[in-house]
């Protein structure tokens, strides 16, 4: 800033641009349309009268602000009219400081420098302002620390919520613990806004363990207390928990739209469906009206029924949402492509980008490219990763050369996907090589090539990867390297590696059952297996064989292989759902893997031989298994 003065006349010049005070400030009587109507402070030869130009004056001037041209000017007649270090003005500065922070940050950081002596409220104006950027939230800490240093005034109670949201949204835990030391020394950890942002800080960071001991240990808990550690635990994966306590809040507060999204993800993070619908059901008869149009409590009702297996509510939420944005289209675009039906999802996105007229971003091709892959679309999905590109100027990602990559493996063309990795501009990760040994495995692409794939993973994930011992053992016992086979087999034992234990759960009347291959720990094992043991004579009586390629490296005898066929997970899980279900009702079962090949045709044809709809999701994609066929039509 710089400030000239020619004869009574004060131009004062921001970003090169001049304000002319006493042109701004004479009396009209009618004012400048960009002046607002209650501007009635003139100049005259005598100067300014004390009586025009109060601090009430001015600060009803700030008021009706409407935008920074016009606060430019308040401020330059604010600079002539009073000074910096005149405590009676500090309240006029702080709010100068705090309509620019809201508008122009770089400006506000001029308007924070010219005060002589901030106090609290003034550092945390700015901290707040910096907090709430998208991209100089680490200005906030540096900011804070500077405050520290200077050691004036002292950080209060309302400084600390910024500073730790700031540490939560760049991971800096280092530094959120320093601060949380810090706080503590000045007697501020029973403060409840000081707690919530600690859990929030923890929460996001993964330290949800740090997040429960605050949260169990404060003396006064409020709607955003609940909130935030219920977010916590959905963040990292205990959604049991994060119900849990749903339930516990229920009887204290009343949930708002940030409870019902953390339930909702819960709900779609444990695959369960009716406790989704309640919780819908818990929203409509419950909540405002607001939040039932909410644009992101919908856009995770979509997320979540298509989590559930039940893309047609999903599509039903979608089109009665009375607004809509770009993560809604995403949401059922990834939803349709995740149950296969690719058709569905292009149509989507062409209403999407023609008829809306909304502009698609990364993760929108995410979900194309990924309807693409999951039906084989190979021309499609060449086109829309062109289309990305060139139309939309968007940088090709990982998760988008991934999607390409399995999409031309998977249909054979592995020579295509490995000169498109090879001309990647960035480093391929584990996923991709995985894609590749995986379709190498089905294809048949050669020993050599599997082994350069697997050494690939095992570079980028470590030699402790059960998944490429057993996709690699496949390879060598489809060759019949049966002595590679022993090898592998020993490099596991000798490594300690374990393959991933398959695990799938069923959810009955709200409450979830999970079941691991083999697991005799259910209540009801004994009756489990006699309905598996009834199951496996309908099976043989219209002539199933099992597929013993994928059993456990551990069996070596054709028995022992088509008995722990029969007890992978989702077996013992289908099995308890035709106990427990009513006739006609569908099951529901959320796995941890992908399902076998074995597993795959024994759900079709329990499917046709019990007349029951079998939806399974599994770490790829959803299976709708009816009427003796499945909706990927085999291809997955």
């Amino acid at each position: 800033m710089k400030v000239e003065s020619f004869f009574g006349l004060v131009n004062i010049w921001y970003d090169s641009e001049p304000v002319n005070v006493a042109m701004v400030l004479t009396i009209t009587r009618s004012p400048p349309p960009h002046i607002p109507s209650a501007f009635t402070i003139n100049n005259n030869r005598n100067g300014y009268s004390a009586n025009h130009h109060s601090h009430s004056r001015l600060l009803l001037l700030l008021n009706e602000c409407a935008d920074m041209s016009q606060l430019k000017q308040i401020h330059a007649h604010t600079l002539r009219a009073t000074t910096t270090h005149n405590p009676h003005a500090l309240f006029l500065y702080s709010r100068i400081l705090h309509f620019s922070s809201l508008a122009d940050i770089d400006y506000a950081c001029r308007v924070f420098d010219q005060i002589e002596s901030p106090n609290s409220f003034v550092w945390n104006t700015l901290i707040r302002a910096y907090a709430r950027s998208s991209e100089r939230k680490e200005e906030a800490i540096l900011l804070y620390c500077r405050m520290l240093e200077e050691g004036i005034v002292m950080p209060d109670k309302h400084t600390y919520p910024f500073v730790l949201k700031a540490c939560a949204y760049l991971f800096a835990l280092f530094e959120g613990r320093q601060v949380h030391a810090q706080l503590l020394k000045l007697g501020y950890e029973s403060d409840v806004y000081v707690n919530n942002s600690l859990i929030h800080l923890y929460g996001t960071c993964g330290c949800l363990d740090l997040a429960q001991k605050i949260f169990e240990t404060m003396p006064e808990r409020s709607v955003v207390s609940w909130n935030a550690i219920i977010d916590a635990c959905v963040r990292l994966g205990e959604f049991d928990t994060a119900l849990k306590l749903f339930g516990e809040m229920q009887n204290m507060f009343e949930p708002d739209g940030y409870t019902m999204q953390s339930v909702i993800r819960a709900c779609a993070g444990l695959g369960a469906l009716s406790l989704g619908m309640w919780a819908h059901a818990c929203l409509l008869r419950k909540c405002r009206a607001e939040m039932v149009g909410d644009v992101l409590v919908n856009n995770c009702f979509v997320d979540m029924y298509c989590k559930c297996g039940s893309w047609e509510i999903a599509q039903q939420v979608f089109e009665r949402m009375p607004k809509r944005d770009v993560n809604s289209w995403n949401s059922m675009i990834l939803g349709l492509a995740m149950h296969g039906k690719a058709k569905a999802a292009l149509e989507y996105f062409d209403r999407m980008v023609r008829t809306e007229r909304f502009v698609p971003d990364s993760i929108t091709f995410v979900g194309v490219l990924g309807a693409c892959n999951h039906r084989g679309l190979v021309s499609e999905g060449r086109h829309y990763f062109d289309m990305m590109i060139t139309e939309y100027k968007i940088e090709p990602q990982l998760q988008h050369y991934g999607c390409l990559v399995d999409l031309l493996a998977r249909a054979g063309l592995i020579d295509e996907a490995l000169k498109l990795v090879s001309d990647m501009p960035i480093k391929p990760d584990v996923v991709i090589w995985r894609s590749l040994l995986d379709a190498c495995c089905k294809k048949n692409a050669g020993v050599e090539l599997s082994e350069e794939m697997a050494s690939q993973i095992l570079e980028s994930e470590g030699e402790d990867s059960s998944g490429v011992y057993v996709l690699l053992s496949r390879v060598y016992a489809s060759a019949r390297r049966w002595d590679d086979v022993g090898l592998i087999r020993k490099l596991m034992t000798d490594k300690g590696v374990t393959k991933e234990p398959g695990c799938s759960s069923i959810e009955i009347d709200g409450t979830s059952h999970e079941f691991l291959a083999g697991d005799t720990s259910h209540p009801q094992t004994k009756q489990i297996y006699q309905v598996l043991d009834v199951i496996k004579e309908r099976l043989e009586s219209v002539g199933h064989v099992p597929d013993v390629s994928q059993a456990p490296l551990i069996d070596e005898l054709i028995d022992e292989k088509h008995h722990a066929l029969r007890l992978h997970s989702e077996r013992l899980a289908i099995a308890f759902g035709l106990l427990s279900l009513k006739p006609g009702m569908p099951i529901r079962i959320f796995k941890n893997l992908r399902v076998c090949d074995d597993c795959h045709k024994v759900t079709k044809l329990i499917s046709r031989i019990y007349n029951v709809e079998i939806i399974v999701r599994d770490r790829a994609r959803f299976h709708h298994f009816k009427d003796g066929s499945c909706s990927c039509m085999d291809y997955w």
